[in-house]
């Protein structure tokens, strides 16, 4: 159930009882977005993010109706350098093929390869962003503000960059155990590929889904202070289609 919706910014922000009832509502209103943009396109770009806060979004978007999937094209926001995109569990985009992109028949599903040259891999998926251009970004937000990887510290509002190879803090490395993806820390990878702020931004619609105590200082963080890269998360509040979903855990510091 919607226990409170405010706007801050121009960021809209909705609080629910749970994080089923959360992922439900924002997989409802992302799908009505996709039809209406379907609508208007022959076809429509995603960019979807791997982590478990994603989970009951995901799996109440692939159950809803009357969406014509063969006209979407998949992309995911990021990726460790060094894992195979296949056969490494802990894979981002492994997570999303068991959690979408296997389970609905999109147009086209975009991995990034975390095994090879990596500067030429953030090349390449730079231009297919760039012959793409994004229309929703389905989204969370990290333990230390982070979007996709943009971590503080290596994050840039105002990046020339698509794509790029970035070091993980040891809060966002951190992150990866508590969520389960590595036993210890020392299994974390110490680097990523990331989509940029700027190439997430560009997206006319942001989908975000934030629940859980563990980012309950993250979204406090993210409403409350400064827009400024010190945490990334604050740049949705400069987003004219935005919404912030949360549940009654991760807002618990508002």
């Amino acid at each position: 159930m919607l226990t409170k919706t405010f706007q801050k910014d121009k960021l809209t922000v909705k609080i629910y009882d749970t994080r089923a009832a959360m992922g439900r509502d924002a997989a409802r209103e992302a799908a009505a977005c996709m039809r209406a943009l379907l609508g208007k396109k022959d076809e429509i770009n995603m960019i979807f993010a791997a982590a478990p806060s994603q989970n009951e979004f995901l799996a109440a978007l692939a159950e809803e109706p009357d969406i014509d999937w063969g006209r979407i094209n998949a992309y995911h926001m990021d990726e460790y350098v060094g894992l195979d995109c296949d056969a490494a569990p802990q894979s981002f985009a492994r997570f999303l093929k068991d959690a979408l992109f296997d389970r609905v028949p999109f147009r086209t599903v975009n991995l990034l390869n975390g095994k090879g040259d990596a500067q030429a891999e953030a090349a390449r998926y730079s231009e297919l962003l760039r012959a793409h251009p994004v229309d929703i970004v389905c989204m969370g937000i990290g333990e230390n503000g982070h979007i996709a990887f943009n971590d503080p510290g290596v994050a840039d509002f105002n990046d020339d960059k698509l794509v790029k190879v970035v070091p993980l803090d040891l809060t966002c490395r951190t992150q990866q155990v508590h969520d389960g993806c590595f036993a210890k820390l020392e299994d974390v990878p110490t680097h990523a590929f990331t989509l940029t702020i700027p190439a997430l931004m560009a997206a006319a619609h942001h989908f975000c889904m934030v629940p859980a105590a563990t980012k309950a200082e993250a979204v406090r963080a993210t409403l409350t202070g400064p827009i400024a890269e010190t945490c990334p998360a604050t740049i949705l509040r400069t987003a004219p289609h935005a919404t912030l979903y949360c549940d009654g855990d991760s807002a618990s510091l508002l």
